[in-house]
């Protein structure tokens, strides 16, 4: 019987000591449900985003702009914009307001015109009153339809993903109004 003991002790000590590690260990983690979150609608929304940079009240203001020793393809590279700019119902500027497009775009590609895209879509009537979309891309301008990711939101849009669509609709020297449709999963 003592013989058995000996055998069997190491074994048990080993469990123990497993048993008593895992308690003490906690987790940097731990997955559960979200309280009142009910997944998943996909909401497709369509609105016009006016970028304006002339005039006496530009909605899109650059903060910096390349040094002259600058031996880029693209002369705007480097070029950061400050943007909180008007979405509407319509294409023309006086339809109805949604909300605003707050955020920055800064030439990012020495070859081409293209730039990265960081934007809050805030919206300020309707259903979606109060909740935002948050879209983070690049955009090649030059390109008929550019494509990017939803990576996040608030209110409403919480945990959203998914994608946005842009087409410009008018450029008029350095402002521009151009179609969005974006699709979102939250």
């Amino acid at each position: 019987m003592a013989k058995r003991f000996l055998v069997i002790r190491p074994l048990l000590s080993t469990i123990l000591l497993l048993a008593v590690t895992a308690a003490e260990t906690s987790s940097y983690s731990k997955t559960t449900p979200f309280l009142g979150y009910k997944p998943e609608k996909l909401t497709h929304l369509h609105f016009y985003f006016h970028d304006v940079a002339s005039g006496d009240k530009p909605t899109a203001i650059r903060v910096t702009m390349p040094p002259v020793t600058n031996t880029s393809a693209v002369s705007t590279f480097g070029v950061i914009v400050i943007a909180d700019n008007l979405l509407t119902e319509g294409p023309d500027p006086s339809s109805k307001e949604i909300g605003r497009a707050q955020g920055m775009y800064a030439s990012t590609d020495m070859n081409t015109v293209s730039l990265t895209m960081v934007f809050n879509l805030v919206f300020t009537e309707g259903e979606f009153n109060g909740s935002s979309v948050s879209m983070y891309g690049r955009n090649p301008i030059f390109s008929k339809v550019r494509e990017f990711p939803i990576i996040g939101g608030t209110g409403a849009f919480r945990l959203a993903r998914g994608y946005a669509q842009a087409e410009t609709y008018k450029l008029s020297g350095f402002d521009a109004v151009v179609e969005y449709n974006v699709f979102t999963s939250h």
